[in-house]
């Protein structure tokens, strides 16, 4: 039988230290060794407890959560899960460019329904976060334009590494990028603002019938599904759709890919990145009957390798690359090489 999973909580309600121990330790897999009320309290726990994971607040007196991030990633690089509000997105988003694995929205109302989603939800982020490693960023210099359509599919530890393509893609304007991310939906908006502010590429959070073109990138909305039709003389546009009861994520990876199968074929390119769950294996088999090219990030540079090792057991991908790898392979398919064939690697 594996030990317990060991969290350090750092928050500085004594009422949602209370609550999250609660919510942790009620499968009994996950462990509180500590809780700390504020940064400084906390950097020391972690210092001297050495828990597996660690939940954070970001919003603390003194030494908040911002700054306690820079100084943990620097002297004890730990996994941390952030337990942010609803209300500030964009701090979650800059959280996770500091270096935490994945966030947990607080409910805003403690409903035992709310409350009882919240607790699963959270479980699951810190039992994938025990997984994670820590990512190096590469910059690479990029080709000449051409319009390619690429799908992004990912889930924990999905928006660092979207950064780091997007980045690597800055100036590669032929490129129209399609992100599947799990995420809620006040958080997508705000982080396709933050990828936007990276230059190069366009990035706005996806809307009903926008135009598939090159140089932009749309992300799904939280709570809707995100798809790509062809209508009249091969142009493409977006089509969002809402859940049907019991679909589990929302963005799914799956209705992205399906639908690029549908509307381009042998044209598109799926890359499926870090994350937990099967997500995206069910849109792979779509891809690759559609003769299209669907790569997976490895184990080597994956925060949690569950979607990427799903997709590979299809048989429908055809490389397994490091994510800098897959920065400059797509540079390469979509630029001055993009007649020359890619095969799978050996």
């Amino acid at each position: 039988m594996n030990a317990p999973t060991t969290v350090l909580v750092i928050d500085d309600s004594a009422g949602s230290r209370r609550v999250l121990v609660e919510q942790l330790e009620a499968e009994g897999d996950l462990t509180v060794i500590g809780r700390a009320a504020n940064g400084r309290e906390g950097l020391e726990r972690v210092l001297t407890l050495r828990p597996d994971v660690v939940t954070l607040d970001l919003e603390m007196p003194g030494l908040d959560g911002f700054a306690l991030l820079r100084l943990l990633m620097a002297r004890a690089p730990t996994p941390v899960v952030v337990t942010s509000s609803y209300a500030h997105p964009s701090d979650s988003l800059q959280a996770l460019e500091l270096g935490a694995v994945d966030f947990v929205a607080k409910p805003s109302i403690s409903h035992a329904a709310e409350l009882a989603a919240y607790g699963a939800e959270l479980r699951e982020k810190v039992r994938a976060a025990r997984q994670a490693r820590p990512r190096e960023a590469a910059r690479t210099p990029v080709p000449e334009p051409v319009l390619r359509v690429v799908g992004l599919g990912a889930s924990t530890g999905g928006p660092p590494a979207i950064q780091q393509l997007l980045t690597a893609w800055a100036d590669t304007p032929g490129l129209c990028v399609l992100i599947s991310q799990h995420m809620p939906a006040p958080f997508t908006r705000a982080f396709a603002e933050r990828l936007d502010r990276l230059g190069g590429l366009t990035v706005a959070e996806a809307h009903e019938g926008a135009p598939v073109r090159p140089g932009r990138v749309w992300v799904a909305p939280g709570g809707r599904h995100l798809a790509v039709e062809r209508i009249g003389q091969g142009a493409l546009r977006l089509r969002l759709s809402l859940p049907v009861p019991g679909e589990r994520h929302v963005p799914s990876v799956d209705r992205l890919f399906t639908s690029m199968a549908d509307a381009l074929g042998a044209e598109a390119l799926g890359l499926v990145l870090t994350g937990m769950g099967q997500d995206g294996a069910q849109g792979t088999r779509a891809l690759a009957r559609a003769g299209a090219t669907v790569w997976a990030e490895s184990e080597e540079s994956a925060v949690v390798h569950g979607m990427p090792a799903e997709a590979i057991a299809t048989g429908g991908v055809s490389r397994v690359l490091s994510l800098a790898a897959l920065a400059r392979e797509v540079r390469r398919w979509a630029g001055a090489e993009r007649g020359r064939e890619v095969g799978p690697t050996p």
